[in-house]
């Protein structure tokens, strides 16, 4: 089998978490959770990481801190995973759904500067829903398989209309847009490790930001609200969102070696890019969006009949994936405003496949896919259009 996206795991991670066992420092106290927090905060040039227990977790807590309350609307992506919205929802308020470029796949920040121009209006610097009233409490940008949204364009958005912003940046651990690392251009930016992340802690997320009091309040909550080291005195309802110093320490080797995993990750998005251009030229990649420099993520193409394809790869022991159904599709989410005019993101999951791309898939294996797909539109297998 070659699988989708997996771990690679050939730094310090053994003895970083021998260490941890040796000493017996095993749970949410720990040398590595400091240590990871801060050679995170250093590698994305924030001021400010509170480790998480996963980046869902991270995105709950980065929604109080935006002050997200029962009954408001949270702006987000119809193209992402569930986790997104399922965030929002947690504290009673609403997702308002918004679609995304054609191109990069990305939130559409001109429909999103045409809906708040003509739907929304301004109260004592508070945006609020024309038709409903309701208070938009939050921009929840996604930059989807590690590409990046138009921050310069939602940056100013949220000045205009007073919405701040919480980057879901789960996905673009080493991205950058203007030279800025993904999740330091708004209030808070939120990121994920789980295994089939560029670096993975297991499980395990981290919530960044510029802000000392937002990072302490952060803390605060991700630690049960504790306001005593002994006794035991909550002044708030908390949650138990901590990482371990077990994960925390496999963080601090995969960081060690995110360098050349973002190297190898572009290396095999390069190949697979120029191989469907010279042979199969109806295979089309996402378009990386203007001044952002992907991580490469996890390599999808906009191509026909996925769902023939997929199947067939399987027979062939090669793993892919589609792309996350649309948030409007979902049971929970169907009756959410969407904001959209041609639907993209439904065009997008009907098209899209994710191809295998582990930082440790070697160029052979990558050269088994390319002729399984191409034997797969060439042989009569598929129709291409």
């Amino acid at each position: 089998m070659i699988p989708l996206s997996i771990p690679n795991l050939n730094g310090n991670e053994w003895k970083y978490i021998k260490e941890c066992l040796d000493t017996n420092w095993v749970s949410s106290v720990g040398s590595y959770v400091t240590r990871f927090e801060q050679e995170f905060a250093a590698y994305v040039g924030a001021p400010y990481a509170v480790s998480m227990s996963s980046g869902t977790a991270a995105l709950h807590i980065a929604l109080i801190l935006a002050g997200v309350k029962p009954h408001n609307l949270v702006i987000a992506p119809n193209i992402t995973f569930a986790a997104t919205l399922n965030s929002i929802v947690y504290l009673n308020a609403e997702p308002l759904l918004l679609d995304v470029c054609p191109h990069t796949w990305q939130m559409d920040t001109q429909l999103l500067h045409d809906f708040l121009t003509t739907q929304t209006y301004l109260n004592q610097n508070t945006c609020y829903l024309r038709q409903t009233n309701q208070r938009i409490a939050a921009l929840m940008p996604v930059h989807v398989l590690g590409n990046m949204v138009n921050m310069q364009h939602l940056l100013q958005l949220s000045e205009q209309f007073h919405i701040p912003i919480v980057e879901d940046s789960t996905e673009a651990l080493g991205s950058y847009y203007m030279g800025k690392h993904a999740g330091t251009l708004g209030q808070t930016g939120c990121f994920s490790f789980n295994g089939n992340k560029i670096m993975t802690t297991g499980g395990g997320g981290m919530l960044v930001t510029h802000n000392e009091q937002l990072a302490r309040r952060a803390k605060h909550l991700s630690t049960q609200a504790k306001t005593d080291p002994v006794a035991y005195m909550h002044n708030e309802v908390g949650y138990n969102y901590r990482m371990v110093n077990l994960l925390a320490a496999m963080g601090v080797a995969q960081l060690e070696q995110m360098p050349q995993f973002l190297s190898r990750k572009a290396q095999i998005a390069h190949h697979y890019t120029t191989a469907f251009a010279a042979h199969l030229p109806f295979i089309q990649p996402q378009l990386t969006t203007t001044h952002t420099q992907p991580n490469h993520w996890l390599y999808t193409v906009k191509l026909p009949q996925w769902r023939n394809l997929l199947a067939h790869l399987r027979t062939q022991g090669i793993e892919t994936r589609p792309l996350w159904t649309p948030m409007n599709q979902l049971p929970m989410y169907a009756q959410c405003r969407y904001i959209t005019h041609h639907h993209v993101a439904a065009q997008l999951f009907e098209h899209c496949l994710s191809l295998p791309c582990s930082t440790n898939l070697t160029p052979q294996e990558q050269e088994v896919v390319i002729e399984a797909i191409h034997h797969f539109y060439t042989s009569g297998n598929a129709a291409m259009h």
